[in-house]
């Protein structure tokens, strides 16, 4: 009995109360569920901002029958000298497929298809063209 009253006596002394400390510390966390919960949001917020940023960007290539394109080589790498291409062609697109497909031909080989972020315009002949109209 003498212990606890003197570990009381003890606490007394020291100016701290239980029940105040316990209720601070819970105070703490709930402020530290929301600073969490906050961080969350604005990271959720910044996410969004960045796709828009970035999907503003982009061009969207859409290739119609006849279109001339250049075909990017990835294998090439390997082997690249310094001042070979990656991009092979050109070429004619025969079809535009769904998904973003296209087939592709020139008279060296047959019709194939390819992903159509492998392609871009080929635009030598366009400029050509208009540097003649000048």
């Amino acid at each position: 009995m003498e212990v606890v009253h003197r570990a009381y006596w003890e606490v007394k002394k020291l100016n701290v109360d239980l029940f105040m400390a316990g209720l601070n510390r819970l105070l703490e966390l709930i402020e530290l569920d929301e600073f969490q919960n906050e961080a969350y949001e604005n990271d959720n917020i910044y996410k969004a901002k960045s796709k828009a940023f970035h999907d503003k960007r982009i061009i969207r290539k859409d290739f119609q029958p006849g279109d001339k394109v250049l075909l990017f080589n990835s294998r090439l790498k390997l082997f690249l000298g310094k001042l070979k291409s990656r991009w092979s062609g050109p070429y004619t697109v025969v079809v535009s497929l769904p998904y973003g497909a296209v087939q592709i031909y020139s008279e060296k080989t047959v019709h194939f298809k390819v992903i159509g972020q492998r392609l871009k315009h080929y635009l030598k002949d366009r400029w050509k063209e208009e540097n003649m109209n000048l």
